[in-house]
């Protein structure tokens, strides 16, 4: 049996667009919680160690993107939700924000890959079943956003990116 497809992927192998999500999913929950200014938080995050090795055009769309549309990206995610966004952990609320910015302004990125990305992350730094959160209510976004693309690669294996 082939254990490569379930064990965690090491630091190594993670893409350049993995790490800008990790790093844009850290800035986030800065902004959540601690209500710090994005261009404070830009900094911090730029000087963090392993940045170097992330794709800083991604992070800069996934930071600002998502503070400056995180009121329109809320109204995307309320409906979907089973509880008050306020009661929303601030990583689950983040990884949320990443799923749903990138569905909206990333096309290049399938759909499956943002899923999948958001559910890694939700993994790695959120709560012990936040991913399965996540996975419910991105994958319903992802039905209204891209309906087309979900619709027509349902049975597909998911791509990494």
């Amino acid at each position: 049996m082939n254990t490569e497809n379930t064990k965690p992927r090491k630091a190594a192998d993670k893409s350049a667009r993995t790490r800008a999500r990790e790093f844009a999913l850290q800035a986030l929950y800065q902004h959540l919680v601690g209500r710090n200014e994005a261009a404070d938080i830009d900094a911090f995050t730029r000087d963090l160690s392993g940045f170097h090795k992330a794709d800083s055009v991604h992070f800069d769309a996934l930071l600002h993107g998502c503070l400056s549309q995180g009121a329109v990206l809320d109204e995307l995610l309320t409906p979907l939700l089973d509880r008050p966004l306020a009661e929303i952990s601030p990583i689950e609320h983040g990884v949320l924000w990443i799923g749903a910015y990138e569905f909206r302004q990333c096309p290049d990125v399938p759909w499956r890959v943002v899923l999948n990305e958001c559910i890694e992350l939700a993994k790695s730094f959120g709560g012990t079943d936040g991913h399965k959160y996540v996975n419910g209510v991105l994958h319903r976004l992802a039905a209204q956003l891209r309906p087309h693309e979900v619709s027509a690669g349902e049975g597909r294996p998911a791509a990494r990116g």
